[in-house]
Formats: C-alpha cells, sequence, structure tokens
C-alpha cells in the first residue's frame, strides 16, 4: 500500500493536471498501485476539490459492459464522484479546451428519493428508491496519458480509477420518467456526431439491465458505512463507446420516446 505522502502526492499530480490543462503521465509509472490505492488517490483528489468549494452531487459507475470490462482487463465495475461543479444543463456550450482529451458516452442518470444502503440491495429496491430516470450524456477526461508518447505504456485501470474513473462532467436531458414507466432494458439512444450516428445501444448492455449499476454501488459503499441519498444522481454505466469530440462538434443524443441531448463544444 502507498503511504499517506504517496497518495497526496499522486492526487497532487491529478489536480494540478486538470488546473494547469497538461495531462500527467500515468501514475503507475510512478507508483506500485493496487485498487484500494486507486481510490485512495481519487478520495484525496476529491477532497481537494471539496477544499476549494465544490460539493458532491452523486457518483457515476463505470465499466458496466463486458466490452468496456475486457478492453481493460477487469471483471468488476469502477466509481467516480460527481460534483456540482460537472453539471451541465442540455442545449449548452462546453468549452473543448477546458478538458484533456475529451470524450462522450451515453447512459442512463437515476435521481434517488429515498436512502440506500446495503450489500445485498436488489433491482426492485433500486428502482423503489428511484424518483425518476432521465437520458445523460457522460463527458470524460483524461489527466493521465492514455498512451506515453516516450516509452508507449499504456495506463491501466488503477490510473483510471485514480483520475476520477475519467469523469469530467454530466449532461441531462430528454424526459424525467418514473422507473416503473419504462424498460430499462431495452431503452437506449443513437448516439450522433456531427449529423452521422457514432454509436448506438442498449440500457441492457450494463450489466443486464442499468439498475444493476446501482446495486454494485451500494455492495462497494456499504462495508464503509455509505448509501446512496436523496437528490443524489447516479450514473448507471455507458452503453456507447466513447467518442471522441473538439471543438466545433455537436452531439446529438436520440432517446426516442424519452427525448435528445444536444452539446456544442466550442
Amino acid at each position: 500500500m502507498l503511504s499517506p505522502e504517496q497518495i497526496a502526492d499522486a492526487a497532487n499530480r491529478l489536480y494540478r493536471a486538470e488546473k494547469d490543462q497538461t495531462q500527467i503521465r500515468a501514475l503507475t509509472m510512478s507508483f506500485d498501485l493496487d485498487m484500494d490505492d486507486a481510490y485512495a488517490i481519487q478520495k484525496a483528489w476529491i477532497d481537494r476539490r471539496l477544499g476549494d468549494g465544490e460539493k458532491v452531487i452523486g457518483y457515476k459507475i463505470g465499466l458496466t459492459s463486458r466490452t468496456m470490462q475486457v478492453a481493460m482487463n477487469i471483471t468488476t465495475p469502477d466509481y467516480g464522484v460527481l460534483t456540482d461543479a460537472m453539471l451541465f444543463p442540455d442545449q449548452c456550450e462546453i468549452t473543448a479546451a477546458d478538458f484533456l482529451d475529451p470524450r462522450i458516452e451515453s447512459e442512463f442518470a437515476f435521481v434517488m428519493k429515498k436512502r440506500l444502503f446495503g450489500e445485498d440491495v436488489s433491482i426492485e429496491e433500486v428502482m423503489d428508491a428511484t424518483e425518476y430516470v432521465q437520458p445523460a450524456l457522460e463527458l470524460i477526461s483524461a489527466r493521465s496519458m492514455r498512451v506515453d508518447p516516450e516509452t508507449g505504456y499504456t495506463r491501466n485501470v488503477f490510473d483510471t480509477i485514480a483520475d476520477n474513473a475519467a469523469n469530467a462532467g454530466i449532461i441531462c436531458g430528454g424526459k424525467k420518467v418514473a422507473p416503473d414507466e419504462i424498460d430499462l432494458k431495452w431503452s437506449g439512444a443513437l448516439l450522433y456526431q456531427n449529423d452521422d450516428i457514432e454509436d448506438t445501444g442498449l440500457g441492457a448492455a450494463v450489466m443486464g439491465h442499468p439498475a444493476h449499476g446501482i446495486r454494485w454501488v451500494c455492495k462497494r459503499f456499504a462495508p464503509h458505512g455509505i448509501a446512496l441519498e436523496p437528490g443524489q444522481i447516479i450514473l448507471s454505466g455507458s452503453f456507447t463507446r466513447p467518442v471522441p469530440v473538439k471543438a466545433g462538434d455537436h452531439i446529438f443524443a436520440d432517446y426516442g420516446a424519452l427525448g435528445a441531448i444536444n452539446v456544442n463544444f466550442v
């Protein structure tokens, strides 16, 4: 395990990378990380942001599809923290240069109405604790280099977890619907970039049902006494691949009967 000083050092590197808009080398090139270390670094970095005045508004769950788990050589999802500084409105303009290697994914956002806690939470309990489900896009970013330009080293899942599971923002839009009003397994999106369909997907790609992502994070948090709280936003996991974006791009996510999300990158 890393020492407290090493964790603080690694967290500061990520903090400075985002502030300075300059990618750093993968942390695993400097530190021998395990998963506990990665989450400790993530927490230390988020604590720095909270110290700057940001507030926690929820969590994101990632690596929920088999495709992404195989790509990252991992068999379990991961999570990151959402703060109010990461929340963008629908039909907004986002400055692409404010983010490092930005990409967009299609997801569902669950907004909680009841406290949800425990290692064995069921899908039914997730749905009962959810006020509404809404289409969402996740804006992801890489504060550490995906591939080191000098050595060719590729960052691994511990680098990604430490990097707040690559989260940078969330854009919610479309309709807010009660969870029992839709079949989330068969609900999904067409993800357009500049009028071209870049990817499509269904909620079933998220561990069979998006609510499984919520169940997983409850199980992960329970030993630490952490619950999902009323009003929090939980991104349940992407069902489309990460699409790179740049200034001048228009992103349109068509969720069919659930509406759409529009974002312009400038």
